[in-house]
């Protein structure tokens, strides 16, 4: 900083010590002399220092002379008070004080006038003093600016520092952007800023700004339609095309860009834009992702609008360079989980469409069970109010494990799944014996005619004829009837198929041709007898055991904890139609079952990032229950978290209303609900997810989404809802 001259300083101000005898002749020489001190006089020396503190004086004379006076006491205090520059002391002597005055000089005098005063030396030695004063003042102002800038830049550093931190761990884009936006227009010290970015169409669109006005709909584009060159019509899209800052400090005197759509929504508005800096914003790879354009500087000490400094540009660059790799990074991030779900979801789909029988149970699933956490993060009172998912990555995670759920699916066999009658294997078995029966009525005919023919009685003959075709027909209606799958068989349908079973057929053609290799391989051992051999009419043979390999078993780290039945498979005949619920025998059962297993042998194999840890628990848990008699590991109500429990209430609910089951006939609403009732009173689902399935809405929103219209009745939410009976 350059100094003033003195005739620019105001008038400055001087404290004289002296007697009260010597002092008023002293004071008037020194204020006729030294034309440009104001001076003030003090005769008690007790009194210099405080007045110094108090006042703001800008030269101290003091009179060595006057009695009393002890300079080698004073001039130490002054000077533990007062840079030597800072404040200079003139002392005032006569010639025989030369002791006296050297030691004052040593103590921190500037100079001394010999008394009595000449004019001209007061006058020279005052305006030494004040002129070196001067130096020290201009020079600490210099000094004191120069500190203020390097702790505003040393500010603006330290907001970038902390501007990088906190974009390298945020996670939200919304967040993330209306962040850079923030810190920006703190960098810049201006009214607002906004941010674009670059779309796939090669534009860029309003992404956010600081304004509450609402952003224009209309993109920018990046080229020009006809004729494919670049568009640097715009600063921002100048800026962008060739990766270079733009600065404007007037928007209605430019000339190089196109600034009417500034002028046209100031006009709109009421606001008015007179400054602008516009920043690409370029990650590592050097593609410009988006623009980020501050607006009207404001000047730190009047607020006025200025025209953005020079200076700062680095800074914001800096910035820019900053909030590119974070939103790159995290677009890569989001394109990443967006990805993977999308990946999820075609593997749920895929499982759907694997059985056509199986309708949209992974996809529907997920949806409900969404419907379901959402309207229990909007409980505020209650055994709920304190769950919430806090961030996306928790709904992401969630979500992931409900579409997986049922991915060990693609290990189950489809026959199984779809095992609509007992003797469903890959085909219905129920041909083989319908076979088997018309053999034995051919057989009987057979018969017929040949008594007839040998003379016997032919009224008789048909008779028996008759009785064997009534008994052949109605024990086959019987296994038939059998075969369809029964809530429940009772004692005497097994004795009757057992009894049905000692009926035997003459097999004439060799069993063993024909069979795949590895069916060959497990049969060889079995005794080859001579044909024809005589069969029975349904059996168990030992070739429908397919026994379990060791590989077939959980592995124990696993913490399965479900009965394993010995055998792989069983298609023995009577052992099927004997099935006292439903079609599937214990082995099916299990194997269906299974899936869950499958599920974690999948998901445990998979090295889910931290934000997904949850995914396996989510993913395999729906078929626990609260009284721990669940599986696979069956867990108890403590080990069940409440993401766990909506789970389990939407698998169940959409398996129960799923109209394309070939096992079972579609319920009604109303009998779906009183089933989950049950189920909560059983202790097999939780009871506060469940209140709230009904008191929320979630299950006639899902109803009316996804039901048969003739399956949707009248529902008494209220009949349900309590502790359990």
């Amino acid at each position: 900083m350059n100094s003033e001259p003195l005739s620019a300083i105001t008038i400055p101000q001087a404290l004289l010590y002296s007697d009260a005898i010597s002092g008023p002749a002293l004071q008037r020489i020194i204020e006729a002399s030294a034309s440009q001190c104001d001076t003030y006089l003090l005769t008690d020396a007790d009194q210099i220092i405080p007045e110094l503190v108090r006042g703001n004086f800008d030269i101290l004379f003091l009179d060595i002379d006057a009695e009393g006076f002890e300079v080698d006491k004073l001039l130490p205090l002054v000077r533990r008070q007062f840079l030597l520059p800072e404040l200079p002391v003139l002392v005032l002597s006569a010639p025989a004080s030369e002791t006296q005055r050297n030691a004052a000089l040593e103590l921190g005098a500037t100079d001394f006038i010999t008394t009595p005063p000449a004019a001209g030396d007061v006058a020279l030695k005052t305006r030494n003093a004040l002129a070196f004063r001067h130096c020290f003042k201009v020079h600490q102002a210099a000094e004191h600016l120069l500190e203020r800038q390097v702790k505003v830049r040393t500010a603006k550093l330290n907001m970038l520092i902390d501007s990088g931190l906190m974009m390298s761990q945020e996670k939200s884009r919304d967040r993330l952007l209306t962040h850079i936006l923030r810190q920006g227009q703190k960098l810049l010290h201006c009214d607002g800023g906004t941010l674009f970015l670059v779309t796939k169409n090669q534009s860029l669109r309003f992404a956010i700004r600081t304004r509450d006005d609402a952003l224009p709909f209309q993109e920018i584009a990046l080229y020009d339609p006809a004729t494919g060159h670049i568009n640097d019509r715009y600063a921002s899209t100048y800026a962008a095309n060739h990766k270079q800052t733009v600065i404007i400090d007037n928007a209605y005197t430019e000339t190089r860009f196109d600034c009417s759509g500034t002028q046209a929504f100031d006009a709109k508005t009421g606001y008015r834009t007179v400054s602008l800096l516009t920043v690409p914003l370029a990650p590592r790879n050097g593609q410009v992702i988006g623009v980020l354009q501050f607006f009207n500087a404001l000047d730190p000490e009047t607020g006025a609008v200025i025209p953005f400094p020079e200076d700062i540009v680095e800074l914001v660059e800096a910035l820019a360079a900053q909030s590119a790799i974070a939103l790159d990074n995290l677009q890569l991030i989001e394109g990443q989980k967006a990805t993977t779900e999308s990946i999820i979801r075609v593997l749920a789909s895929a499982i759907d469409t694997k059985s056509p029988h199986t309708g949209h149970h992974c996809v529907r699933v997920p949806e409900l069970a969404v419907m379901l956490a959402e309207a229990a993060c909007r409980q505020n009172h209650g055994p709920l109010a304190n769950f919430n998912f806090e961030s996306e990555d928790q709904w992401l995670e969630f979500r992931v494990g409900a579409w997986l759920h049922d991915c060990g699916k693609v290990t189950t066999p489809e026959y199984v799944i779809e095992k609509a009658t007992k003797l469903d294997m890959l085909f219905n078995r129920i041909h083989e014996i319908r076979m088997r029966f018309e053999v034995l009525l051919r057989d009987a005919d057979i018969r017929r005619l040949e008594t007839l023919l040998d003379g016997g009685n032919d009224l008789e003959t048909h008779q028996r004829f008759e009785r064997e075709k009534a008994e052949l027909m109605a024990d086959f209606a019987f296994i038939a009837d059998c075969n369809m799958g029964r809530e429940s068989m009772h004692p005497s349908d097994c004795e009757r198929i057992k009894s049905i079973a000692e009926k035997t057929w003459l097999r004439y053609f060799d069993d063993t041709l024909g069979l795949s290799q590895q069916d060959t391989l497990r049969l060889q051992a079995e005794d080859k007898p001579a044909l024809p051999v005589t069969e029975r009419l349904l059996a168990d043979k030992p070739k429908h055991i397919v026994p379990r390999p060791p590989n077939q078993v959980p592995d124990p780290a696993l913490g399965i904890k479900m009965t394993i039945p010995d055998n792989m498979f069983n298609y023995g005949e009577i052992y099927n139609l004997s099935i006292q619920k439903g079609t599937l025998t214990a082995e099916e059962r299990y194997k269906i079952n299974e899936h869950i297993i499958e599920t974690i042998n999948l998901l445990e194999k998979i090295p889910f990032p931290d934000f997904l840890q949850r995914v396996p628990e989510y993913a395999t848990t729906h078929h626990e229950t609260l009284d721990g008699r669940g599986y696979p590991r069956k867990l108890t109500e403590r080990e069940l978290s409440i993401p766990a429990r909506i789970m389990a209430v939407a698998d169940i609910f959409e398996a129960i209303t799923a109209s394309d089951r070939p096992y079972k006939r579609p319920y009604k609403l109303s009998e779906s609900i009183k089933i989950l009732c049950n189920m909560k009173k059983n202790r097999h689902i939780d009871p506060d997810v469940f209140e709230l399935f009904l008191t929320s809405g979630v299950y006639k929103e899902f109803a009316v989404k996804y039901l048969l219209p003739e399956q949707i009745d009248e529902v008494d939410i209220f009949e349900f809802l309590g502790p359990p009976a």
